[in-house]
């Protein structure tokens, strides 16, 4: 057996006590799950033979440094089974009774050491399994690749899903945007200064920088509190249709629903005139957009190699009582975003990251990093998902779901398919953080609908909006 693995340091971040984050992704399918073929077809799985999912954690008494220790996995210990109902009452959905299970899960049951750090609730009764992983072990770019590859394509079973070549890259994108412009000086004049402003009030967010207190607003000590998962699904084409009405400009699919935020968040928390809320975005630094080859993210001198590579964003958004214009939103969004990409604030606070880990060790990087997100108002994490329609174990796929615990604040947006699905999770307690998840999840499809009506000006918009509307749920 191999010897003790130390963990990378994004990785000792997230077994400290502040920022111990656990991600948990419901998987919906068709047809009632066989737990034997489960089993099996877990055993033969490529999960199984990733050192991480093989691992325990442990910590050197002397030193206090986390190592990976290779142990055999008891498969009984990881696969848990419940048959009965989550709740006795008719009228909650499963989708509802999902959600309350993960929201539970969240606060009241981290994951166990003296296993590796993954674990699979099957939910006979609701057609739900719901994966439970340590964020140590990789993060949603790593994680995805890797459930797909034990997926195959509704319509060739012995075809793995499409990956690769979708989604953004942080560094690539920056990369891009100067190979475009190489001889412009005033485009690299506006990379060292954004990069400057954006790094500054990075850094002003760490140390005392926050967000005026609001309806939306978490806190310290927020992620402990009892929590409310709710979610909205609506088709990625209604985004698209949303980023090709605003006439000469090139939206993208982020600009789109950094737009979609600010309006709901002016429907939702009845705010100031002109107030910032400031989001942070997770981003991916890996040199290829997208989903990975998991034989890639496993070779360890590639650049797209497993674990956690990603930097952070802040997004201001600002409130605005005039709401006679939709598509200002996105505009708005697609102004700041366009900053952004001029900048090198995600690798950068990724780089500092691993500077302020190797120097001042795990506690005061964790330190820092929660003091970010309590400084700040919303997450938003975006992980593509696959292309096409997929079955795991020879049953077809209705929706993927993904959320993470212990945060003050959390968005998630996630895409399956031609299908959009996004998950708000919240302290419904009232104790100054967003008390309505189910309210809010809404307005999204509400918000991209009135996009529409506004935005394509060919006298088909509240046809479009209609349809739209009609596509979708909210749980």
């Amino acid at each position: 057996m191999e010897g003790d693995q130390p963990l990378t340091p994004a990785g000792r971040l997230f077994v400290q006590p502040l920022t111990n984050q656990i991600i948990h992704c419901a998987i919906a399918v068709e047809l009632p799950i066989d737990v034997d073929a489960v089993k099996a077809e877990l055993r033969s799985s490529v999960m199984l033979k990733h050192p991480r999912f093989c691992s325990l954690m442990v910590r050197d008494a002397a030193c206090g440094r986390e190592h990976w220790r290779r142990t055999a996995v008891d498969l009984e210990r990881h696969l848990l089974v419940r048959r009965q109902p989550l709740s006795e009452d008719p009228s909650v959905s499963d989708e509802d009774a999902v959600n309350d299970f993960i929201a539970d899960l969240s606060v009241s049951s981290p994951l166990p050491t003296d296993k590796p750090l993954w674990e699979i609730h099957l939910l006979l009764a609701h057609n739900t399994a719901v994966f439970r992983v340590h964020h140590a072990l990789g993060d949603g770019i790593s994680l995805m690749s890797m459930l797909l590859s034990c997926c195959r394509k509704a319509d060739d079973r012995s075809q793995t899903p499409t990956i690769g070549g979708v989604g953004a890259s942080s560094s690539s994108s920056s990369s891009a945007a100067l190979r475009r412009s190489r001889w412009s000086f005033w485009t690299f004049v506006k990379v060292v200064w954004y990069t400057l402003v954006h790094f500054l009030e990075f850094s002003m967010r760490a140390l005392w920088l926050k967000d005026k207190p609001t309806a939306l607003s978490g806190g310290a000590a927020v992620e402990l509190w009892p929590r409310k998962l709710a979610s909205a699904r609506f088709r990625l084409e209604d985004m698209k249709l949303v980023k090709r009405s605003v006439a000469g400009a090139r939206v993208g699919c982020r600009d789109t629903w950094t737009g979609q935020i600010q309006k709901v968040n002016a429907w939702v928390g009845q705010l100031p005139e002109g107030l910032q809320l400031t989001g942070l975005a997770m981003i991916n630094l890996r040199p290829e957009a997208g989903l990975q080859d998991v034989a890639e993210l496993m070779n360890r001198t590639s650049g797209s190699r497993w674990g956690n590579k990603f930097g952070m964003l802040l997004l201001p958004v600002y409130y605005y009582h005039d709401n006679s214009d939709p598509m200002g939103f996105v505009r708005r969004g697609k102004a700041m975003i366009d900053k952004k990409k001029l900048s090198f604030e995600a690798p950068l606070s990724y780089y500092i990251g691993f500077l302020i880990m190797s120097i001042f060790g795990p506690k005061v990087a964790s330190i820092l990093n929660y003091r970010i997100v309590c400084n700040t108002t919303f997450t938003v994490s975006n992980v593509v998902g696959p292309q096409e329609a997929i079955t795991v174990v020879d049953n077809p796929v209705k929706y993927l779901r993904v959320s993470s615990s212990s945060l003050p604040h959390v968005c998630n947006h996630h895409a399956y398919g031609k299908l959009c699905r996004n998950g708000g999770d919240a302290n419904p307690s009232g104790q100054g953080c967003n008390t309505r998840p189910q309210a809010s999840c809404p307005l999204l499809p509400r918000s991209l609908a009135r996009y529409e009506t506004t935005g394509t000006g060919t006298g088909t918009g509240t046809s479009v909006a209609s349809k739209s509307l009609a596509r979708c749920f909210c749980a």
